[in-house]
């Protein structure tokens, strides 16, 4: 295999989306020495608040992506719901990393939950429901019903109890294509976030354990306490998930750990992920300098956690308390300079860095 050059400091990095990860994306770059230019159809995206340029334009304007691309020498996405057409089209003309496979699975939760099985990677009982009959047959109760596309948060879904529930839950829904998942009996879930480079390597970043509420991540802890088979069993997942989609850059995989040891997969996604905030503020590289070395082809950064910590979503209104948050010695607060707070809306995170000795670091593959 050929491995292609390095793109060195100077370069530009095009990023499409203009949310808080591409935000992140970008300082991280700049960092090392890269530019970064988004592409989002928003005016005043706030990753373009710091980055050095910003094309605005549709996801399936062809002539603006070509513009973009123009001005770029290598794309990634800041999130998975780019449509997929947007991402094959900056492909004819410029590198995407992690490239447009990944996003063809992780658009799409049935496609995913297939992919998933087919690698080997244990999920929850699922099926397809696309008509009255796949809801008559149904057997995956009580459950979840989710639409194949576009829920994130919470949105998109329902918790169902029986057939009548998963009927009326799909009407209201609009009877789109959908998946029901079997509800898991599950202690905790946890996150492997991995990073694949040009040249094939792996790097896995500890495990952490997430608490949700409302269908909305609010919290990450690391190192999880968790028996060390099953950090193993995460970690591997993860590793296993990277590869088989081929990716360079990064992938997140959201995973059950039920109350008799299994670690089942929940979702994916093939960029930083909010889980990963706390290597920010608490481990050698964060997920966001990962990316940028993985899709700019540079050696991966080491992931050993510098001290234990506890990653918190501020949600809302809930970063109006930001001078609190800044009196705290132990807490490092992010803003991303979203100017309305709304409802169940990310506008920042705090980390609290706990000290101690340092934690075992994640392992390195190749």
């Amino acid at each position: 295999m050929t491995v292609p050059q390095p793109l060195p400091p100077g370069a530009t990095i095009g990023i499409l989306g203009g949310g808080q990860l591409g935000r992140m994306t970008a300082l991280a770059a700049a960092r090392l020495g890269y530019r970064c230019i988004v592409y989002a159809p928003d005016d005043h995206p706030v990753a373009a608040q710091v980055s050095a340029g910003h094309v605005r334009g549709a996801y399936d304007d062809a002539e603006a992506l070509a513009r973009f691309a123009a001005q770029v020498d290598v794309v990634t996405y800041e999130f998975e719901n780019v449509p997929e057409s947007a991402v094959l089209e900056c492909d004819k003309l410029k590198p995407v990393r992690p490239g447009v496979k990944p996003i063809h699975f992780a658009q799409h939760r049935l496609r995913e939950k297939d992919f998933l099985r087919r690698l080997g990677i244990g999920t929850a009982d699922y099926q397809p429901i696309r008509s009255e009959a796949d809801i008559a047959a149904a057997s995956a109760l009580p459950g979840i019903l989710k639409t194949c596309t576009e829920g994130y948060d919470g949105k998109g879904q329902a918790r169902v109890a029986d057939r009548v529930q998963l009927a009326a839950a799909w009407s209201k829904l609009g009877r789109r294509e959908c998946v029901l998942e079997a509800l898991v009996d599950f202690d905790c879930e946890v996150s492997a976030i991995v990073a694949r480079g040009l040249d094939g390597a792996t790097r896995c970043f500890p495990i952490g354990i997430n608490g949700h509420r409302d269908g909305i991540l609010r919290t990450t802890t690391v190192p999880a306490a968790l028996p060390a088979a099953t950090l193993a069993t995460a970690e591997r997942f993860g590793v296993e998930l990277a590869r088989g989609l081929d990716l360079v850059g990064l992938v997140a995989l959201e995973m059950f750990v039920t109350k008799d040891g299994r670690v089942l997969a929940n979702e994916m996604a093939p960029r930083p992920h909010n889980s990963g905030h706390w290597t920010l503020d608490a481990c050698a590289t964060s997920q966001f300098e990962q990316l940028v070395r993985a899709v700019c082809g540079l050696p991966l950064g080491s992931v050993e956690v510098l001290a234990p910590s506890r990653m918190e979503n501020l949600i809302g209104d809930e970063a109006d308390d930001w001078m609190r948050h800044l009196a705290e010695p132990t807490a490092r607060l992010h803003l991303y300079g979203k100017t309305e707070a709304r409802p169940g809306r990310k506008m920042g995170h705090v980390t609290y860095v706990l000290p101690s000795a340092r934690s075992d670091s994640g392992r390195s593959t190749t």
